[in-house]
């Protein structure tokens, strides 16, 4: 998907809202939503931060005679201008603790309780939005207060499957490169004899097999629910983010000028492997909590 910089809410679909539902132990909501999902027939979203956590969720939900009523907002969530289904983190009649919920967000739901805004972003390939609920309608899922448990799952297994589409743009960014190289010629050679090319191609496959091995490690980590998933989810995440985003600067520079073209999809992937850089959080960001971690 990486490769091919795919454009469809799969991501916010499967990996965030689907692993929510798996995480949160309610299997009614599973038997519910599961189901149509993997069918293709329910697009959905979890609305939480794009980002690295933030101090906890900003929407609120009071309880009604026939579930949750929710009032609040959630910004640049993924896909959230198309969801036929949101899972809402939110704190429930007047606590602390995060719980989970369901809202439903076909288009016959009121503009009033439910506004959703698509925001400009840098990657027009991803497309994020901001949710804002009004005494909008909704069903607690799992447990009171089990939310935060559910997100932190969520959070380092789409850690890693990110890394693993990362990979991906990793893999196009060598590919392009190596096809150019062979065939742009400039003072009767192609370029790929040059020896700066052919240093660039080579760092290129280096930062592209390293983010596979560990890519590969956070899949291991995330099938078979180790111990230490967080922590191979953050490295994960940090290794491969840095990678996509050398890997694809260094394919507009072997493009030279056609690279910064509009006409070529390299800018494309740029954006994509920047914005990704960003979601879940930095490479710094989780560089420190691998230190944290080891008590370093």
């Amino acid at each position: 998907m990486g490769r091919a910089l795919l454009c469809a809410p799969y991501f916010s679909t499967v990996v965030l809202a689907a692993g929510a539902l798996l995480a949160s132990g309610d299997a009614t909501a599973r038997e519910t939503f599961l189901p149509q999902i993997a069918a293709g027939d329910l697009i959905a979203t979890l609305a939480m931060p794009a980002g690295a956590p933030d101090d906890g969720p900003g929407v609120a939900a009071a309880r009604q005679q026939d579930g949750y009523a929710l009032d609040g907002f959630a910004d640049h969530v993924i896909d959230g201008h198309i969801a036929d289904l949101i899972v809402v983190p939110a704190t429930a009649d007047g606590g602390s603790s995060t719980s989970l919920f369901a809202v439903s967000a076909v288009q016959s739901r009121p503009a009033r309780e439910l506004k959703r805004t698509l925001r400009p972003s840098m990657d027009a390939t991803r497309k994020i939005a901001r949710l804002e609920f009004s005494h909008a309608p909704a069903q607690l899922i799992g447990e009171l207060g089990s939310g935060q448990a559910a997100i932190d799952s969520v959070r380092a297994r789409a850690a890693v499957a990110l890394a693993s589409e990362q990979v991906g743009i990793c893999q196009w960014g060598l590919a392009a490169s190596v096809s150019y190289a062979k065939t742009r010629v400039q003072f009767a050679r192609p370029i790929g004899s040059f020896q700066a090319i052919k240093h660039k191609i080579a760092d290129m496959l280096v930062a592209l097999e390293s983010a596979k091995a560990v890519a590969y490690y956070g899949a291991w980590a995330a099938e078979t629910d180790a111990a230490d998933l967080d922590v191979i989810a953050s490295l994960a995440k940090a290794e491969c983010s840095e990678a996509a985003l050398d890997v694809v600067a260094e394919t507009i520079q072997v493009h030279g000028g056609i690279g910064f073209t509009w006409e070529h999809p390299a800018h494309l992937y740029f954006k994509r492997a920047k914005s990704s850089e960003l979601f879940l959080g930095t490479p710094s960001y989780h560089r420190e909590l691998i230190c944290q971690a080891l008590g370093v």
